[in-house]
């Protein structure tokens, strides 16, 4: 068996084993009483517990998965229905320990939404490690230019409804790099829903962080609806090798190996 064989494999029996050690006590799936995007909202408390209002289920697998969810290479066989849910998941008694490392707690929150998406949703995900071109997001040759967050990680709660919520980007024109608390990952994970190429963290810089920049011309951009107006330009922005540059901070391409995750099965929720 090939190694890229027996890395599949592996990752096929290791995230069920994952999903199956952290499962939501109750979970409550209802169709979005309100779907429009103004409305969408997903907040995971720090005990682990799921709240979320007109969410698609691409939200879900990004926060399970750490995929884009603008089209990427890493991601393949989305379905293309597009409802939305408000879900109610409690998380046991528990399930994440105070105290526990950044790494090992959101491992545990993204066991169990993967074990909500394989229940609910009957997902079946195939994961392969391959390797193609990245931009590693790396430190530029002066240091980083970066600002401590006042929030500390032991007070964090994701609430992508509040701005001043960890591991979350305010939302503006152009999406600028604008957050109260957010960690090297977090930066590489939202730059890579618009550049050519997937991201990878190559910074060793640990600990939160407060930044605020302007906002950049994507490198790709979904395309819009059927019968839309064409998409907004961004052309009098600079490109997000000048932001970052401003932050102490570069993308070199190079290769690498990451994960590439294909959606070969996903239902509708049955209703409630």
């Amino acid at each position: 068996m090939s190694v890229l064989c027996k890395a599949v494999v592996y990752l096929l029996l290791a995230l069920p084993a994952v999903a199956q050690s952290q499962v939501f006590e109750v979970i409550s799936i209802k169709s979005a009483r309100s779907g429009g995007p103004r409305n969408m909202r997903m907040r995971v408390l720090p005990n682990g517990d799921l709240s979320a209002s007109a969410v698609p289920v691409l939200l879900l697998l990004r926060h399970a998965y750490d995929v884009p969810v603008n089209p990427s290479p890493r991601l393949s066989g989305l379905p293309g229905w597009r409802e939305t849910y408000d879900i109610e998941a409690k998380a046991p008694a528990n399930a994440v320990p105070p105290g526990l490392p950044e790494s090992e707690k959101r491992g545990r929150m993204q066991g169990m939404i993967r074990a909500l998406l394989a229940d609910r949703f009957k997902l079946v995900m195939r994961v392969e490690q391959k390797t193609m071109p990245v931009y590693a997001l790396s430190v530029a040759s002066g240091g980083p230019n970066l600002q401590k967050s006042t929030i500390a990680e032991k007070d964090c709660v994701f609430d992508t409804g509040t701005p001043e919520s960890c591991h979350n980007f305010i939302v503006g024109r152009g999406h600028p790099l604008n957050a109260r608390a957010i960690n090297m990952d977090d930066l590489a994970q939202y730059i890579e829903n618009w550049t050519d190429l997937p991201v990878v963290n190559r910074t060793a810089v640990s600990g939160l962080f407060a930044i605020e920049t302007e906002g950049w011309t994507p490198m790709r951009l979904p395309p819009p609806p059927p019968g839309n107006p064409p998409a907004a330009r961004f052309d009098d922005l600079p490109t997000i090798f000048t932001v970052l540059r401003k932050l102490g901070l570069e993308l070199k391409q190079q290769e690498a190996t990451v994960p590439v995750y294909t959606v070969e099965h996903i239902e509708r929720p049955a209703g409630e």
